[in-house]
């Protein structure tokens, strides 16, 4: 019962059984015309000697169209040299290949001979049916849908760009005003600047007196510091006349009517729908210009002391502090603008594509990304298993785990995966023959494997069985189900769904194992598309 256990435990890692010979081995005795045979030299030597591998263009009859690199397995203090060549023969018949010379430490180690067979290719033209050439189809690529979601990104942040501009450029007449020197400086630009807007000219009557109104009242309200804005004209003169008296202001009757005269006719224009003739708004401008210099001009002029100075100097510290925080202000708007936007699109996004369409176009998902990437159709292990992967599968070497007892029976193993149980997705390819012919009960076996899942930590396990057929009528059995498993690092019980395939040939076991989380979609695809490619070769009898 021992030794059964450890040839189960021995499905999920690899071995060699070394010895110091050379072993020859052929994938095919049988072939069709041009297709490749892979002839393996395997040498077990120690870590000091030198080994020379046979070269040349053929062997015998047999043509070398590949000559692959050394494949070396270091093992404590020794080493398992793998050789492979690909022969193959462009004439149908039966062909040796001859005994090859393999030198170690310069002394000539002989390989066994082998017969092989290439088959003609039946060609019917006859029964045959002849189509068109199809037209080329272009395949989409993963990056397609990457350069989507760039687009997508980059014309968020260009609308949020737009926004700040927009933004900067309505608040640029606010921040414009603080660079005013003096109140006269900023009434005798407004004025100019209304006058080139053209508003009476374009019928803009009532917005031409409200603007020319507001230049004058707020002059009066920054030069002689009373409330001009609030009040209504008549309180306006009035604090005027009070105001010209109290600061010894010399300013004519003459302009105060003036200027009256204007605020009521714009008082006028706005509330009573009047419309002045084109010469009087003309003079109506002409009499606010001469106002407001006539008064400047009266405003007694005042002694700058250094206290004056200090308070001028703390006043421009205040208005680059407030520039500067209208400026972060800006910007922090325009980030807003920018997440606000990504916000509404996600949202958007989710109500009607879902969720799960966000999730996995938008922010990613690792199985959907080995779906759509590059598969790749290779062979693995002795006899090999053909079969389809999202990513090549790598080789792995896990003597330091294996008990001593299981090198007694183990001719060969070897073992390669993607992937772990922590991952997302996990699938490994074992094959392994015995020293020894022995029967072999898949189901045992199948149910041996399960149960080393269990010794890593599997929990609740389900175990469902069923007969599996390759395309090629290889039979083997499919064990399939789902466990729980705790991650160690979140503590958190997560449920797994797992197939298992099982074959046995020349007297030993070839096996593929598929590990995923249960309900991924993606993940499913994957699976399927795995079992449906697998192939094994046949071992000739």
């Amino acid at each position: 019962m021992k030794i059964k256990f450890y040839i189960l435990l021995l499905l999920f890692t690899t071995t060699l059984f070394a010895q110091k010979r050379v072993e020859t081995s052929i994938d095919t005795t049988k072939n069709k015309i041009g297709a490749q045979f892979n002839l393996t030299l395997r040498t077990f030597v120690d870590t000091t000697e030198t080994v020379v591998f046979p070269s040349g263009n053929n062997f015998g009859r047999m043509e070398v169209i590949r000559n692959y690199v050394v494949d070396t397995v270091k093992k404590d203090n020794r080493y398992e040299l793998i050789k492979k060549y690909g022969l193959a023969q462009f004439d149908s018949g039966k062909y040796i290949v001859p005994s090859l010379k393999v030198f170690i430490n310069q002394k000539p180690y002989f390989t066994d001979s082998l017969s092989v067979e290439v088959a003609n290719v039946p060609v019917d033209t006859l029964q045959q049916k002849m189509y068109e050439i199809k037209p080329i189809i272009g395949a989409e690529s993963a990056s397609s849908g990457i350069w989507k979601w760039l687009l997508i990104i980059l014309a968020l942040v260009g609308i949020g760009f737009l926004v700040y501009y927009l933004i900067k450029k309505y608040q640029k007449k606010k921040v414009e005003q603080e660079v005013y020197k003096t109140p006269i400086e900023k009434a005798t630009s407004l004025l100019n600047t209304l006058e080139k807007k053209e508003l009476w000219q374009k019928g803009e009557v009532k917005a031409y007196y409200s603007e020319l109104t507001d230049i004058a009242r707020n002059y009066i309200e920054e030069a002689i510091e009373i409330p001009a804005m609030e009040s209504t004209t008549s309180e306006l003169i009035v604090a005027l006349r009070n105001a010209s008296q109290k600061k010894k202001m010399a300013v004519s009757q003459e302009t105060l009517e003036n200027l009256e005269r204007v605020l009521k006719q714009a008082d006028l224009v706005k509330f009573a729908k009047s419309k002045p003739l084109d010469f009087e708004i003309s003079e109506d401008k002409k009499k606010i210009e001469k106002a407001i210099l006539t008064l400047d001009n009266a405003i007694p002029e005042e002694v700058v002391e250094e206290e004056d100075i200090l308070n001028e100097a703390q006043r421009q510290k205040l208005i680059k502090e407030k520039l500067r925080k209208k400026r972060n202000a800006r910007i922090g708007i325009a980030i807003a603008s920018v997440i606000g936007l990504t916000i509404g699109v996600f949202t958007f996004l989710v109500f009607t594509k879902g969720f799960d369409f966000v999730k996995d176009n938008l922010i990613g998902h690792p199985t959907k990304d080995l779906v759509e990437g590059e598969w790749v159709l290779s062979e693995y292990g002795n006899p090999s298993v053909r079969i389809e992967t999202p990513k090549v599968l790598k080789r792995i070497d896990a003597k330091k785990t294996l008990p001593k007892e299981a090198f007694a029976v183990i001719k060969d193993m070897q073992l390669f995966g993607y992937g772990s149980m922590l991952d997302n997705f996990y699938i490994a390819v074992s094959t392994l023959q015995y020293k020894e012919q022995m029967e072999i009960d898949l189901a045992t076996a199948l149910e041996g494997s399960v149960r080393i899942f269990e010794a890593q930590g599997a929990q609740n396990m389900i175990l469902k069985q069923e007969d599996f057929s390759t395309k090629e009528g290889i039979t083997g059995k499919k064990g399939y189900g789902s466990f729980s498993r705790i991650d160690p690092v979140q503590k958190k019980s997560t449920k797994l769904y797992y197939e298992v395939l099982i074959f046995s040939q020349e007297g030993g076991l070839q096996q593929i194992v598929i590990l995923h989380q249960e309900g991924d979609k993606y993940a499913n695809e994957i699976s399927e598309r795995i079992l449906n490619s697998v192939e094994l070769k046949k071992v000739a009898q």
